[in-house]
């Protein structure tokens, strides 16, 4: 199988539009036209990370953080960013990373976090918005059923947990074929009306050429009527942080101390005790402190993220207990989700999970 084949189920899961605007995920370097013969799962792609690739055979590197941030005006091995990539060059290793859009998708980083911690009955904390379109597209009735299953195959009508969903409307569409058309009912010239399915359903803006192609692929009219209206609900299944809850009540030390075994984390930095138990539970790995007041407004217990900045301790004051347990230490899962996700499909393939410490923050 190509290199390609492999990304593309990376792809299917963590979708390349579902990162955010400062993000560079996606193929750093390399030809995906290539046979894999190895994939190497990481968490950053370091000099170290790049020659275990080479030595386990490897000729794809997966990685969590993008190695290629910024643009560059030369590539002369000044940094460790300009050695990597010209090792991959002359190695031809494809280097691609998943990076928020594997935090903000459904089964992503957090929704596995939320998994190893145990919480129950989980939401997305911040949701993304203004990213849904509605699809109306009206159709024969006899072919309403094949263009719905073109729709849910081009990946229109999820709603969270469920998926096919759309509202059919029976009704009936007028025209009149001009001279040069070539109509599926009706004559040329004379006005003819037919019965016709309303079919509304839902799709991430992103996959509106898709479903657009899915429509002109089976719809039997010449001229297909249909319309894409924008829509302000929040894509419940998308977006940043998980909020859930434990099956029972913890006291906040003993929970912090759950925690810090659970992520091999070397220290948990915490504000205050609240004096409160620990059940509802709010989560983001990384750099996830932009979501303190989210969590704040969702009630819950304790919010546990990756990096936050000194002030942000006070901020919380007594509304919440801050743990932040290391950006690593919360982003370590990927590998996982990278071997799950690709094993699934492909149970065979040769995937290796890095053992390089890529972690640069050190404790002593």
């Amino acid at each position: 199988m190509k290199v390609k084949d492999i990304l593309n189920e990376i792809e299917r899961l963590a979708p390349l539009p579902l990162q955010e605007g400062f993000d560079n995920a996606g193929v750093q370097v390399g030809n995906t036209d290539r046979e894999a013969t190895g994939a190497l799962l990481c968490i950053d792609v370091t000099e170290a990370v790049v020659d275990e690739a080479t030595a386990k055979g490897c000729n794809l590197i997966i990685s969590h953080h993008p190695l290629v941030f910024k643009p560059f005006k030369s590539l002369a091995g000044q940094t460790y960013i300009e050695r990597c990539l010209i090792k991959a060059c002359k190695r031809d290793i494809v280097i691609y990373a998943a990076h928020t859009n594997l935090d903000n998708a459904y089964g992503g980083v957090n929704y596995r976090l939320a998994e190893q911690i145990g919480l129950q009955h989980i939401h997305i904390l911040s949701p993304q918005k203004n990213v849904l379109l509605k699809l109306v597209v009206f159709v024969p009735e006899a072919c309403a059923e094949t263009v719905r299953r073109a729709l849910f195959g081009a990946g229109a009508g999820h709603i969270g947990n469920y998926d096919s969903c759309s509202f059919n409307l029976a009704g009936e569409g007028t025209f009149r074929a001009g001279e040069n058309s070539r109509p599926f009912c009706g004559e040329i010239g004379h006005l003819h009306c037919e019965k016709e399915i309303r079919i509304e359903t839902i799709l991430p803006a992103f996959r509106k050429n898709a479903v657009t192609r899915a429509i002109y692929s089976v719809h039997p009219y010449e001229e297909p009527a249909f319309d894409f209206y924008p829509l302000s609900n929040a894509w419940t299944t998308t977006g940043s942080g998980i909020i859930g809850k434990l099956p029972e009540s913890e006291d906040a030390r003993d929970f912090l101390l759950r925690i810090k075994a659970l992520f091999r984390a070397d220290g948990i930095r915490h504000s205050a005790f609240t004096g409160k138990p620990v059940r509802k539970v709010a989560v983001c790995g990384g750099s996830g402190a932009f979501l303190i007041p989210e969590a704040i407004a969702s009630g819950a217990d304790i919010f546990i993220t990756g990096e936050a900045k000194y002030n942000d301790f006070y901020d919380v004051e007594d509304k919440i207990l801050l743990a932040v347990i290391g950006h690593y230490e919360t982003e370590i899962c990927t590998k996982d989700i990278f071997f799950d996700t690709i094993s699934k499909k492909f149970p065979t393939f040769a995937l290796q999970i890095s053992n390089t410490d890529s972690n640069p923050v050190k404790y002593l």
